[in-house]
């Protein structure tokens, strides 16, 4: 990790730790020694970052230099801590870290009246039942759909039997119950959706399908939209 990686890195944790945060926990969260928090603190306060404190008592960020000040009407801030919290509960082990850096990145460069409505925020998301874990890296995947590259994992679907699927992966959609991969399938040649629960073994095959990702998307909406409504009228004419 560089030096410039490492005080990024601290940055991020001094956001979002609850305050004030120990040398020894700084240390645990970048594996580093509780020397080089020190240094790396003493270096961030050079660069313009604010940080109260002081070895044995803890840090607190109190002025972050690198962030620009934001402006949010408070309906926004609602909305945005509510999503984020949501992240939080249904998103993967990476995305769920990352809703909860963001948040407290976005807590430290709003006004203090408004922090304080982020801290304290009125608006919260639960779940009951959570989606099962996945089995595969999730961040990979994504990386993959975003980078337009086909992948390859095993799936075991709803009887038990699996299979090997080769996909051009279009997007992830969290649900209720179940967070699914929206892909073109090279074994079915169609379009199908797979949960994440049940697939394994993901491996990035480095075959571009690039620029057919957001065409192949709204192929597939548009059919699940239409095959929604003609279930829809479908009941409307039975009943």
């Amino acid at each position: 990790m560089t030096r410039t990686h490492r005080l990024f890195q601290m940055m991020t944790t001094l956001r979002r730790l609850p305050a004030p945060v120990r040398a020894v926990q700084l240390a645990d969260e970048m594996g580093t020694s509780l020397r080089t928090v020190y240094r790396d603190i003493d270096a961030l306060r050079g660069l313009g970052a604010v940080i109260d404190g002081e070895a044995g008592f803890g840090y607190t960020l109190i002025e972050d230099a690198a962030l620009p000040p934001l402006g949010f009407e408070n309906d926004e801030l609602e909305a945005l801590v509510l999503g984020l919290r949501n992240v939080a509960v249904i998103g993967d082990p990476a995305l769920a870290k990352a809703a909860d850096s963001a948040l407290a990145k976005l807590t430290a460069r709003v006004p203090p009246r408004q922090a304080h409505r982020l801290q304290h925020a009125i608006l919260d998301a639960r779940r009951f039942f959570r989606p099962d874990p996945p089995r595969i890296n999730v961040a990979a995947l994504r990386a993959a759909t975003w980078e337009e590259e086909t992948v390859r994992f095993t799936y075991v679907d709803a009887k038990g039997a699996e299979t090997t699927r080769e996909v051009d992966p279009l997007g992830i959609v969290y649900m209720q119950d179940t967070n699914m991969l929206m892909a073109w399938c090279h074994l079915r040649g169609d379009f199908r959706a797979f949960r994440l629960d049940r697939m394994d073994d993901l491996e990035r095959t480095g075959r571009s399908f690039r620029p057919r990702r957001v065409p192949m998307l709204r192929d597939y909406t548009a059919r699940l939209r239409a095959e929604a409504l003609e279930r829809a009228e479908r009941r409307t004419a039975e009943d």
